[in-house]
């Protein structure tokens, strides 16, 4: 239940529209609903701002569609999302949209925008996946977001051409695998925080990502943070927290 939802209630009990009992049976999942499968937290919206995520991976169609028809008022999110799911939410949530991209399906209503804002860059053309979701999932908590694509290690001029860029921006997420060079490099240039992402893309010596994220973890440049290998969600969420400041 969303912050908007809980307000409406207390205004409609203070002016007398409806009754105690009924507002709390309104709100008799509160904090959270137990589906058997799965316990939605309800109360995630009230502690940190936006409300519970579904990660698709290792969920059957069945249950993602059943916790977005148990969330048919409020706002929901779902990553690592394909097609078929989307098509099975759609017939939930009329409203829902796809980001294919990103692998995200998102159903309700968008944070308003921040003036601040995040800049998404990609070392190369296939961190992109990686970089779109953190960058939709900026764009939903209300984040005004810009993106700077294939901009990575093997070719600096690239980089070097997106100064202005990487220093309007308020926070800046960098998303690279192969070697991770790149988080480091924009961490020296900039002076904002930067979360780097890396990424499982690389041949044999990237270990499915764990080269670049000893990389980032390893960086010399201050100011840069590290979220797990692929994982722009996390990236998307963490500079949404430290932009809204």
């Amino acid at each position: 239940m969303e912050k908007r939802q809980i307000r409406k209630i207390l205004k409609e009990v203070k002016d007398g529209k409806i009754s105690t009992d009924r507002a709390l049976e309104a709100l008799r999942a509160f904090p959270f609903d137990d589906m058997g499968f799965a316990k939605i937290d309800t109360h995630r919206d009230l502690r940190k701002g936006f409300p519970e995520v579904v990660f698709c991976s290792g969920k059957s169609c069945e249950q993602i569609t059943a916790i977005f028809g148990k969330r048919k008022d409020s706002t929901i999110m779902a990553t690592r999302a394909d097609h078929d799911i989307y098509q099975a939410v759609k017939k939930t949530r009329k409203e829902a949209v796809y980001y294919p991209e990103a692998a995200i399906v998102f159903a309700g209503r968008k944070r308003r925008k921040s003036g601040r804002t995040i800049l998404v860059a990609s070392a190369g053309t296939s961190d992109i996946p990686v970089a779109e979701e953190a960058a939709v999932t900026a764009e939903i908590l209300g984040n005004r977001v810009d993106r700077s694509y294939d901009i990575g290690v093997a070719g600096m001029h690239r980089m070097l051409a997106n100064r202005e860029k990487l220093a309007r921006a308020n926070v800046v997420i960098v998303v690279a695998g192969m070697d991770g060079a790149l988080p480091s490099l924009v961490g020296g240039l900039v002076g904002r925080p930067v979360i780097a992402v890396p990424t499982s893309v690389g041949y044999g010596a990237n270990f499915r990502g764990l080269a670049p994220l000893l990389t980032v973890l390893n960086s010399c440049a201050p100011g840069v943070a590290t979220v797990n290998i692929d994982n722009g969600f996390g990236a998307g969420y963490m500079a949404s927290l430290i932009n809204r400041k």
